[in-house]
């Protein structure tokens, strides 16, 4: 099956999303709290040019009534890329069902989880992309690609 590919611009930010994480964790290393790497990985996407929104609440619909309180996005990059960010010791499965239900929920196709609490920064960052005609995730280790269908 044949899915709708990536725009340049969402795949331009993505570029720009794993350049600054790198860059976050070659500076501050891991250890330190989710909080800090969040406002260090926003400086540096401001710092090329992008637009950042930190901590952003949005409203979801549910059963045709909006609720403002739904979601929380710890970054939103150029309103195209979400990024959850982590600063833990082991990664919950959870976390990236939740950064999915994220994704169905705003209508964008590209997530990060990036968990800055590892030695070696490549291991912390996981790549969703939600696929379009049909709802399916690729995760993506950066040295392998995983294709999840969702149920």
């Amino acid at each position: 099956m044949e899915f709708k590919p990536l725009s340049g611009r969402e795949e331009e930010i993505a570029s720009a999303i794993v350049e600054a994480a790198y860059a976050v964790h070659k500076q501050l290393g891991p250890g330190l709290l989710e909080r800090i790497y969040e406002v260090c990985l926003c400086h540096e996407l401001s710092k090329r040019g992008y637009h950042v929104e930190r901590q952003l609440d949005l409203p979801i619909s549910y059963d045709g009534i909006a609720f403002d309180e739904g979601l929380r996005l710890d970054v939103l990059v150029e309103n195209l890329v979400i990024c959850e960010l982590k600063a833990v010791d082991e990664m919950n499965p959870v976390w990236q069902a939740q950064l999915l239900s994220h994704l169905k929920l705003t209508g964008k196709r590209l997530g990060f989880l990036i968990n800055f609490n590892v030695p070696l920064i490549k291991d912390g960052i996981r790549r969703l992309i939600l696929q379009i005609p049909c709802v399916s995730v690729t995760l993506w280790l950066l040295n392998e690609f995983i294709v999840v269908k969702d149920p």
